[in-house]
């Protein structure tokens, strides 16, 4: 079998391998796993979609500090304003759980969630990052103009073919093809007639997009070494994205319990849910998902859901107990392994491929 695995997508954004970090909001992508993965020859990305400005500029300082390699940021590219017509119903479930944690009761007050997108992609294009992605949708179009303006490179998360004619119409230089075994949220554009996003496997959808698109297209969902890399090629992508692999990296800033509950899980271990955020992930099961199920409640949209949850996932973490934390992965559980570092993961990975592509 002859392959190469250095494609155009090196090239353009100027990597030494066809592999990029996937942005995992919320606490695993630190700076320090991005920083990592770029200077093992990836495209490290921070996932920044929940850091206030100053949070966000002082990481990507803290990137710049440990690599001089490229990069990349992600963003939410969505505004959503908070629902709260049901929040007294959402509070009252959410309340039965703040008892098992000895958290105080919320009452139905209306919440407010910051909108800091227009703020986050502005500390982005000041610090002058590499690369900026998204999920939910494409950047708007003067962010995108502003993006090009200052030479930076465009990626949006897709999981159909039509979101990638859309991306790639809109000015992206690659997309990310997003399988249903991808873990936490995928960038299915617009759930209005899909609550549970679109949920199309990998091999199915990446040819597909790559059969109608010409900008490189990048493979993700449940791929977690060297064998899933040479199927994304054979495939017609020119890269992974990875982020399941990485969580139990040396660098992942993912809670203690959280990583303890990946490596005990398996390939049956994860459902796709709204209940944490009112958008629909890939997590492993646990309490807060089998609790809420049982209630029929619906989640309260995105991202009132998300921010009504919150300090529930919080004092979970505090307390060491997964059962009430939002534990995102992907289906490729059984591939985990415990304290690698990032760089050994991307060699491994590298290494496994050549021995698939120039066997000897």
């Amino acid at each position: 079998m002859t392959m190469k695995l250095s494609t155009d997508l090196c090239q353009i954004f100027n990597i030494r391998y066809p592999i990029f970090l996937a942005g995992m909001a919320g606490g695993p992508g630190t700076a320090a796993l991005a920083a990592s993965v770029s200077n093992a020859g990836g495209l490290g990305t921070l996932g920044a979609a929940y850091m206030d400005p100053e949070t966000l500029r002082n990481s990507i300082r803290e990137i710049r500090e440990l690599t001089s390699a490229p990069f990349g940021v992600n963003l939410f590219a969505t505004r959503t304003p908070d629902d709260n017509t049901r929040i007294e119903e959402a509070q009252r479930e959410l309340n039965a759980m703040r008892d098992i944690l000895g958290l105080p009761h919320t009452k139905g007050e209306a919440l407010l969630t910051p909108d800091l997108f227009e703020q986050q992609f502005s500390v982005v294009l000041e610090e002058n990052v590499p690369v900026i992605s998204t999920a939910f949708g494409v950047l708007p179009k003067p962010m995108m103009e502003q993006s090009k303006a200052a030479g930076m490179q465009v990626v949006t998360m897709v999981t159909t073919v039509d979101e990638a004619i859309i991306a790639e119409q809109a000015g992206c230089d690659a997309i990310v093809a997003q399988g249903s075994e991808a873990g936490g949220h995928r960038g299915t554009f617009d759930i209005s007639d899909r609550p549970m996003g679109a949920n199309i496997g990998t091999m199915a959808l990446v040819p597909q997009i790559v059969d109608r698109v010409r900008i490189p297209v990048i493979a993700a969902g449940g791929i977690m070494d060297g064998r899933g890399l040479v199927a994304a090629l054979a495939l017609g992508a020119q890269g992974v994205q990875m982020g399941t692999r990485f969580l139990t990296a040396k660098e992942s800033g993912a809670h203690a319990a959280y990583q303890q509950k990946l490596l005990a899980s398996t390939e049956e271990s994860t459902v796709i849910t709204h209940v944490f955020s009112g958008r629909p992930a890939r997590g492993v099961t646990n309490e807060f998902i089998k609790r809420w199920d049982k209630s029929g409640l619906e989640p309260l949209p995105f991202p009132t859901q998300n921010t009504a949850t919150r300090d529930i996932r919080n004092a979970s973490a505090k307390q060491n107990n997964p059962e009430f934390m939002s534990l995102w992965a992907g289906q490729g559980l059984r591939m985990l392994t415990s304290g690698q570092s990032a760089e050994s993961i991307i060699q491994e990975t590298i290494d496994q491929a050549q021995k698939i592509v120039q066997p000897r």
